[in-house]
């Protein structure tokens, strides 16, 4: 094929046609389509792995990366949690008792209730670690707990105020039975953005819900891990009988899996705007072979070939095509780096865990986006030059 005179003429249709200018205005229209389909489509993916993201720090926080517990009481000992910090000195082991509680002030509300200790805690869950930072001569005692940001404002509570919590355990009073009560001291609060935890749990050091719950053994081990895919498989082989270990991903496995899909609609639904672009491709292109039959005709005479022909239309809509991926891209590069700088919508925290909309484009969604583009242009061009192709020099030479 003679690539000098297919770009020669590539060219020359290219150029605005003042005789035939909605030809033009469709290719036009075309650009501007797959521009604004793959610009919204990278915005839209960027904002959907952001708030991924965020809601899976926060998550990861709260939830804890690997959580080893308990199936019944006395299954997890002391020198279990000895063996596996020893073996796995990369982890960070926090053992915790776990129940729950109601705290009780002008109103009550229900909580789950962690007793930590508190130095071990603060080194994996840094929400807690804000709200342990107390001054030094505001030492933690064994009654003193720390609530959630939501519980705190809901209840009215003021710093170092004593409560009244109420726990399911209950004790024998003669011919009765009464919930067992403590009174406790609101150190603080901490803020994780979610609701449901901001309003639902509540931590205290390990040693003082012992003493109030009567309790010996501990309920599990909080674990922090840079791998925890990996590490929960290694940790498996190290659980004896009675004792389980759970990822933050499977505690939380039907939220991930909705945003996992909701993504993957979301994506096909974008795409589609792309798909309706091409169709103007496949348009202009048809209306200039219609109008270009005579110079279609005239060039297969003069000896261009059908394969000569078939790659200059191809080479049209491709152009067309790949200017609008190239812009799309532009755009959506502007479109990301303008959320990020300037903010434009603000979002409720109690919902979203963010004020700000997050973003963050993965590799993978980028080159998805820019091979599903690229795929849907080349198809989009394949029939009008199959049909430029097949112009019957005869008929048309005699009639045209």
């Amino acid at each position: 094929m003679n690539k000098k005179f297919i770009s020669f003429i590539v060219q020359k249709y290219l150029k605005f046609d003042k005789t035939q200018p909605f030809i033009s205005i469709s290719f036009i229209l075309a650009f501007l389509g797959i521009m604004t389909g793959v610009g919204v489509l990278i915005i839209a993916m960027s904002i959907m792995n952001g708030m991924d993201k965020e809601f899976e720090k926060k998550l990861t926080i709260m939830n804890y990366p690997l959580t080893i517990y308990a199936k019944f009481d006395g299954a997890i000992t002391d020198e279990f949690i000895h063996k596996l910090e020893k073996k796995y000195p990369s982890l960070k082991f926090s053992p915790y008792i776990q129940t729950s509680a109601i705290l009780k002030k002008n109103q009550m509300n229900g909580v789950i209730l962690y007793g930590v200790d508190f130095e071990k805690e603060k080194k994996i869950n840094s929400i807690l670690a804000k709200a342990i930072e107390v001054k030094k001569e505001d030492k933690i005692n064994k009654f003193d707990i720390i609530i959630g940001k939501r519980l705190f404002d809901s209840m009215f509570i003021n710093r170092n105020q004593k409560i009244i919590m109420i726990f399911s355990t209950a004790d024998p009073y003669g011919v009765e039975v009464a919930p067992r009560m403590k009174k406790v001291k609101v150190i603080n609060y901490f803020h994780s953005g979610l609701n449901a935890y901001d309003k639902g749990i509540a931590y205290m050091p390990l040693e003082g819900l012992k003493i109030i719950l009567r309790e010996k053994y501990i309920s599990g081990v909080h674990i922090y891990s840079e791998t925890p895919f990996k590490d929960i498989e290694k940790l498996k082989k190290e659980l004896p009988f009675g004792v389980g270990i759970i990822g933050w991903w499977q505690q939380n496995g039907n939220f991930f899996a909705a945003l996992k899909m909701e993504k993957k609609a979301l994506f096909l639904v974008l795409l589609l705007i792309i798909v309706v672009a091409s169709l103007n491709i496949i348009g202009s292109l048809l209306m200039m072979i219609m109008n270009r039959r005579k110079e279609i005709a005239l060039m297969m005479s003069l000896g261009a070939s059908k394969k000569e022909i078939k790659a200059i239309f191809f080479r049209l809509g491709l152009v067309v095509g790949l200017l609008g991926i190239l812009a799309g891209i532009s755009l959506g590069g502007i479109g990301i780096w303008a959320l990020k700088t300037f903010d434009f919508i603000s979002l409720p925290a109690d919902v979203y865990g963010t004020t700000k909309v997050p973003t963050d484009l993965s590799f993978i969604d980028f080159i998805s986006i820019i091979i599903g583009a690229f795929v849907i242009v080349i198809l989009s061009s394949i029939y009008p030059a199959k049909k430029a192709s097949e112009v019957d020099i005869l008929q048309t030479l005699r009639f045209e």
